[in-house]
């Protein structure tokens, strides 16, 4: 595979670039009451691609942890697990900040006691943590043995304590509960239209997450170990993505495909899926050089967790002047319609985070977390 004088893979920083821009763009629409339905989170389970955008940055996490950790000769010492639980600890707090300032900006600094614990910062944070302390214990020719076991376990848990739907006995839900209380959980509705503390990035379900960064390390080690032979890289990655897509897919009979509890399932799909699309770009990228449209997205990829920080802080702050509502219904959605206006803003906020982007790229600042 080709690589940059920074020694960064160009498809790798693309599909990290895809996966972030995504996100913004999913987490951003114009008004929440008209959006698109490939635009939508599944209501339980099911998928759709605005389900994929997240743990395809997982992946790619899990993917980059292989890189990383490999100048500690992948040996746990106290030099590699302060850099880890360093790191953990920062991606945990920036996310629980973005929860504060948010807060702040809508009650005042009196509404502590509704602050949310956990989000989508923080579940990168305890998969990171995790997924590379277990990285750094285990012999890796065990990293899928490890990565399944925690499924297997998983999988069981759900089903023995009926955990498989929303409802407030759902284990994940109780754990949160006992740990954080209800008032720092997020808000799901069931079936009925009953409202229930439910988070989606819950504690017990960062188990699956774990899974799920171990399966991208093992791609990483598949593409160090190809020595730069790109075709054998590629076959690997493809082998990997169809057995695991093929694999999710069937299990899904007996474990649904969930993103809300990250089941099993979840898992194995969605990493199949993203090692396919990263063989892909593989091809595309490094092996065939079509670079066209490349940079858009590698600005993105080259900076990823900061952006998606500039991105939340933007849209608290345009939310609360009103810009994007003044924005959506006086200039988009007149011309767009009221779907079309809910897009053309989300797809506006992501060209406004890019310009950012974009300057840091051609300066080649690399701001990390």
């Amino acid at each position: 595979m080709t690589q940059k004088q920074t020694g960064r893979l160009l498809s790798l920083d693309v599909m990290r670039g895809i996966a972030i821009a995504g996100m913004i763009m999913v987490n951003n629409p114009g008004t929440w009451e008209y959006v698109y339905a490939p635009l939508r989170h599944a209501r339980w389970d099911g998928l759709t691609p605005t389900d994929l955008v997240f743990p395809f940055f997982m992946f790619i996490m899990g993917v980059s942890m292989y890189f990383s950790l490999r100048k500690y000769n992948f040996t746990l010492s106290k030099e590699s697990a302060l850099k880890v639980l360093k790191r953990t600890a920062l991606i945990f707090l920036v996310g629980l900040g973005l929860n504060l300032f948010g807060n702040i900006l809508r009650g005042g600094f009196g509404s502590f006691e509704q602050l949310r614990i956990l989000g989508v910062m923080q579940r990168l944070a305890l998969a990171y943590g995790l997924g590379s302390l277990t990285g750094l214990m285990i012999n890796h020719k065990y990293l899928l043995h490890v990565a399944g076991g925690i499924l297997v376990f998983y999988w069981a848990l759900l089903a023995v304590t009926g955990s498989t739907v929303l409802s407030p006995h759902n284990i994940i839900a109780a754990i949160d509960r006992a740990i954080l209380g209800e008032s720092h959980m997020y808000g799901d509705t069931m079936a009925d239209g009953t409202r229930i503390a439910f988070d989606p990035e819950g504690l017990l379900s960062a188990t699956g997450s774990v899974a799920h960064v171990l399966i991208g390390f093992f791609a990483g080690k598949l593409i160090l170990d190809g020595k730069g032979d790109n075709e054998k890289i590629i076959r690997n990655l493809f082998i990997l993505g169809t057995v695991l897509v093929f694999a999710g897919l069937l299990l899904s009979y007996g474990c649904p495909v969930n993103k809300k509890v990250w089941s099993s399932t979840f898992v194995l799909t969605t990493c199949g899926f993203g090692s396919l699309l990263l063989a892909l770009l593989s091809w595309i990228v490094d092996i065939n050089g079509k670079k066209s449209g490349a940079m858009f997205f590698e600005s993105f990829g080259i900076n990823p967790l900061y952006l998606y920080v500039q991105a939340a802080l933007l849209s608290t702050l345009a939310a609360s002047a009103g810009f994007t509502s003044w924005m959506y219904g006086s200039v988009l959605a007149p011309v767009l319609g009221n779907y079309g206006g809910s897009a053309g803003w989300a797809v506006f906020f992501v060209v406004l985070n890019w310009l950012p982007g974009y300057f840091l790229y051609k300066k080649q600042i690399y701001i990390k977390l």
